[in-house]
């Protein structure tokens, strides 16, 4: 088992739960379309990156252009309606727990849009703790497809096998394994995740540390 050396962090559902807010943006976005947001639309949004979300609630027939405007124009709402709640909005113990591991190079991979990623950092005070940053903008393939994080551990100059992906979807954590990363999976979004190490309630978990802890100790006897 290699050494543990970079801990990435997907967004939405990790850093903040997110899920129940962009649930609703979603829908009153939607409305203002003439589009009823239906609950088999709401599950299918999760982890997706949005132009797969566009084309699926608004249509196919959208040009490229259409859909980026589309896009930034409901993530604006988002961010309106998520600005009053944001810091009791994030997971609970993550920034204690950045803050304990910033000797490790720490990442975030998101398919979130820029906009998004910059607000959460920013709003929470989040930023100083990461070195690299990756939106789904910067790749061609979006989760699952393990390009993002592949890319993540690139500009990291780390190894695939020495990192930890934290994932609350089904599509990241397939991304994180197909990568070949260990992944902890945070059930804000599902209260299963196949595949993963551990499955984790939030960043406070008792669970967490000793499992963190034993994968180093196993890297180093390794």
């Amino acid at each position: 088992m290699s050494e543990v050396r970079a801990l990435i962090f997907d967004m939405d559902g990790v850093l903040i739960d997110s899920n129940s807010m962009h649930r609703l943006a979603w829908e009153e976005y939607n409305r203002r379309h003439g589009v009823e947001t239906t609950e088999a639309m709401q599950q299918r949004m999760y982890g997706k990156r949005n132009d797969q979300i566009i084309r699926d609630f608004l249509g196919e027939h959208l040009t490229d252009s259409e859909v980026f405007a589309h896009g930034a124009a409901k993530e604006a709402l988002y961010r309106e309606m998520m600005r009053p709640m944001i810091r009791r909005e994030l997971v609970p113990g993550v920034v204690e727990f950045v803050s304990r591991h910033r000797d490790l190079a720490l990442a975030v991979a998101t398919n979130a849009e820029p906009a998004n990623l910059d607000f959460v950092l920013d709003e929470a005070g989040l930023r100083p703790f990461f070195r690299i940053l990756v939106t789904g903008l910067e790749v061609k393939n979006p989760k699952p497809h393990p390009e993002i994080y592949l890319r993540t551990a690139g500009l990291l100059s780390v190894s695939p096998e020495s990192c930890v992906v934290f994932e609350d979807s089904y599509a990241g954590v397939q991304a994180g394994l197909a990568a070949g990363m260990r992944v902890v999976g945070v059930s804000t979004t599902h209260e299963d995740l196949p595949g993963v190490s551990l499955l984790i309630r939030d960043f406070d978990d008792p669970a967490l540390e000793p499992w963190l802890c034993g994968a180093m100790a196993s890297a180093a006897d390794s």
